[in-house]
């Protein structure tokens, strides 16, 4: 009886402290840790599609001065680069086993009149392991090779289209396989600032669009003076947050200069693909664009924040599958090439894969890493269960294994029966295969009207091409079915007609 008392003791204590570290964790933080949106856009816990495999500190890294505001991770096979803006320094990591090591610290350029970095905001990697860095603070890209010896700086165009009472600020950078270098630089407005290989300054592409309040505009345009319009803002296009380049040479771009209520409607377009033109070619085929958390005045906010995401980076992964990252909650968005949410986790705090300051997003192969400049941490995501079932029903689909594709879907829904991707997933499948009829019930079970209608299309032409003959053949039917009616009852009036002449000549 003793033993009995003991042990219903210790399994309260058990359940009261694990219930104070539950509420620990969920103090400041939203309690639902992965979820999505139905189509009604009611909030739909799942399965998590990712969790946290390594937080990788100063301390982890064995470095002497700690991250000071580090700003932006760029990731090429097996190395990731790390940002230290308040160090003036990039920091070269290694992954090996699945864990991070510090290889080496870059923080001076060899053969370079200013020799050392200051205020630096990116960096990117070539195939052939050349570093370029924004350089904010000495006004230039630094090209360097492996051994960090110089090969050429990108500094202010001379050309007349750039603003030259303007300093020449690069913050972000990305590089194509040509060796073109495209740049976001601070208070430059026209797009992203666009060098050839050789150095050469050939212009703009992507400028935003012009975004103002119609108010503001009648007033400013028909009320105001002369003065007045002298002293207020021009209405003059926004500057992006940050870009990304995927394997088929597209830019990704995001924006946080928006109306909030723009949102829904997409003309505030938080994310973009520019083509090699400037024009956003993102396709959006879902009933909600890509802009985050349908929500945001109540419901799902965290620390008392009010407001729409606001994504301060994105990343690519294989298939066109991107991930946004919202600094507001902390949150890590993921889409389909279609824009369709494939799931969104994270929150702000202080717990393992919470984020305060969460500014820059990488992937390596299908793993997530989240740079947070407050906190002055990476931590890596890998991908679940769950995620891989995902990614890998994607994958099957592009490679055209529809029947593969369709049973890994089956086995997302095990998991999740309420995804709505599952459904499409399936029904796109099916229609790939002709199975028309199928797809149209899998669509009508996720509300997806667009490919129900594209379903129905093709049922449609299917069931004609099928049926042609029988279709030829009653009409053929029921023209000489029409044709002979009318004969007969041509005769037959003749007749009648013959026989009342007779009776009246009778008569």
């Amino acid at each position: 009886m003793k033993h009995r008392r003991m042990i219903l003791l210790l399994l309260t204590l058990a359940m009261v402290l694990t219930a104070q570290s539950a509420s620990a964790v969920d103090d400041g933080t939203n309690s639902v840790y992965t979820y999505n949106f139905d189509y009604w856009g009611e909030l739909m816990e799942s399965p998590d599609a990712y969790r946290v495999e390594e937080v990788v500190t100063s301390a982890s890294l064995g470095l002497d001065v700690p991250m000071n505001f580090p700003q932006s991770l760029y990731a090429r096979g097996n190395s990731l680069y790390v940002v230290d803006r308040g160090n003036n320094r990039i920091l070269e990591l290694e992954r090996l086993d699945g864990q991070m090591h510090l290889k080496r610290i870059i923080d001076h350029i060899q053969g370079a009149e200013i020799d050392t970095f200051k205020n630096p905001n990116d960096v990117s990697v070539d195939e052939a392991g050349n570093l370029y860095v924004a350089d904010t603070g000495n006004n230039r890209i630094v090209m360097m090779d492996r051994e960090l010896n110089l090969i050429r700086e990108y500094v202010k165009p001379t050309d007349s289209t750039f603003d030259q009472n303007a300093d020449f600020q690069p913050n972000k950078l990305v590089v194509d396989s040509a060796g073109r270098v495209f740049a976001l630089a601070i208070n430059v407005n026209k797009g992203l600032v666009k060098y050839e290989a050789d150095g050469t300054f050939t212009g703009f592409i992507g400028a935003n669009k012009v975004t103002y309040n119609l108010w503001d505009y009648i007033w400013k345009s028909f009320f105001s003076t002369k003065e007045q319009r002298a002293q207020q803002v021009a209405f003059v296009p926004t500057e992006y947050k940050n870009i990304y380049m995927d394997e088929e040479g597209f830019i990704y771009a995001t924006n946080v200069n928006f109306s909030e209520y723009d949102l829904l409607s997409d003309s505030a377009k938080p994310i973009r693909r520019l083509n090699s033109l400037g024009d956003d070619i993102l396709i959006k085929n879902d009933r909600y664009p890509p802009i985050g958390d349908l929500y945001w005045e109540e419901g799902l906010t965290a620390n008392d924040y009010h407001g729409p995401s606001k994504f301060y980076d994105i990343t690519v992964l294989d298939h066109d599958i991107y991930v946004a990252l919202d600094r507001m909650r902390g949150r890590i968005f993921g889409y389909d090439p279609q824009g369709i949410m494939l799931w969104a986790f994270g929150t702000r705090g202080n717990v393992e894969g919470a984020f305060n300051g969460a500014v820059s997003i990488e992937h390596m192969g299908t793993d997530l890493i989240v740079l947070d400049e407050l906190a002055g941490t990476i931590t890596v995501f890998a991908v679940t269960q769950y995620g891989q079932l995902i990614y890998d029903a994607s994958e099957k689909y592009l490679k055209g294994d529809y029947d593969g594709s369709a049973d890994t879907w089956r086995e997302v829904m095990k998991l999740n029966a309420n995804y709505n991707l599952a459904f499409i997933g399936i029904g796109r499948s099916q229609m790939r295969q002709d199975n028309y009829v199928e797809a149209m019930e899998n669509f009508k079970a996720a509300h997806n009207r667009i490919n129900y209608s594209k379903a129905y299309r093709y049922y449609r032409e299917q069931w004609m091409e099928d049926n042609i003959w029988w279709v030829v053949i009653i009409l053929l039917v029921l023209v000489v079915f029409l044709v002979g009616r009318g004969f007969y009852r041509k005769a037959k009036w003749e007749v009648n007609e013959h026989d009342r002449s007779h009776i009246l000549k009778q008569s």
